[in-house]
């Protein structure tokens, strides 16, 4: 609708006919590219001119980009092709193409020498004129040279083949392109069911008795209160050292805190879509640091229990980032 609209305007005012797609393009949203899975598999069967052939490309997790082709002796240029192409669709992944080819006994064509068979038509009227008998057609028919296998051009089936197997492997990429994709669309469900858990256990150690002032301010009283009773006893300055490290070390607050930026900017990764897994993997170390630090830092059974049960979500979520591109 907007389309026409804006083609209308510009009719009416005699616009540039490249005004309309102009602003249509500037009106609609960007589409986001969408997350990707380093897994995938695909598979594409043809024929031509008495070959038949199977291309198979399946694809892991990887590091970075890596591709590995196998073809029989002759077809080098469709490794050629697929390296050149492939990289434009993929950003990581270890991606092996497998090409098997097979050649039909063809059925050769035959035709008839017309020159010889003249000839040879033309002795049998003699040697019928002679008062021998004609001879049978099959007696004729059997004379070398008459029939004779018709030669192909192998060159020209051989490039036709090869055109068709570039289109084969055209669509053999965009298939493992779209395996890629529905898989990463159904990891990006798993990944936003671990950040619900990691945002679940966030919440219940902000809740924690332990993690409120007044109960950091209790503790805090009954270890100075320890300190003060120590023999000998302990110099003032003293005494304010170990409170502040008391103080700190009781702390998780600022921790929980980076904890809750950790889950927004992972939500926001998956929005944003394209090749993020190298960035979520970063992202997944960081999560993993701050939870230890809070199992280090507590001093309490249940912020404990929670802090290992986070660094247990946290090594789920990490787990499935690596499929991600």
């Amino acid at each position: 609708m907007l389309a026409g609209l804006v083609a209308v305007a510009a009719r009416r005012y005699n616009l540039s006919p490249e005004i309309p797609q102009i602003v249509v393009e500037a009106a609609l949203p960007a589409q986001r590219p969408a997350v990707s899975s380093m897994t995938g598999f695909a598979r594409v069967d043809g024929h031509a001119d008495g070959y038949s052939w199977t291309f198979e490309v399946k694809s892991v997790n990887g590091r970075n980009l890596d591709i590995r082709c196998r073809q029989p002796a002759g077809f080098d240029t469709l490794e050629a092709a697929a390296r050149a192409e492939i990289p434009k669709r993929l950003a990581r992944g270890s991606v092996n193409l497998n090409l098997t080819v097979n050649r039909s006994q063809a059925v050769a064509q035959l035709r008839i020498n017309r020159d010889l068979l003249a000839q040879v038509l033309e002795l049998a009227r003699e040697i019928e004129g002679a008062g021998a008998a004609a001879p049978r057609l099959d007696s004729l028919l059997a004379v070398r040279g008459i029939i004779e296998p018709v030669e192909e051009d192998e060159s020209d089936a051989r490039e036709r083949v090869e055109v068709a197997l570039k289109a084969d492997l055209a669509r053999l990429i965009d298939q493992l392109v779209a395996a890629r994709l529905s898989e990463g669309t159904r990891l990006v469900t798993v990944l936003n069911g671990h950040l619900e858990e990691i945002e679940r256990l966030v919440a219940a150690a902000s809740a924690c008795a332990s993690t409120q002032p007044e109960a950091l301010r209790e503790r805090l009283r009954n270890q100075v209160a320890a300190l003060l009773d120590a023999s000998p006893a302990l110099p003032e300055e003293r005494l304010a050292q170990e409170a502040a490290i008391l103080i700190a070390k009781a702390d998780v607050r600022e921790e929980l805190d980076r904890l809750r930026a950790h889950i927004q900017a992972a939500r926001d990764m998956l929005k944003e879509g394209g090749a993020i897994g190298r960035r979520f993997d970063f992202l997944c170390q960081e999560f993993n640091r701050e939870a230890n630090t809070l199992c280090s830092k507590s001093a309490d059974v249940e912020l404990t229990r929670i802090g290992l049960s986070l660094k247990a979500s946290i090594e789920q979520l990490r787990e499935q980032v690596q499929n991600i591109e």
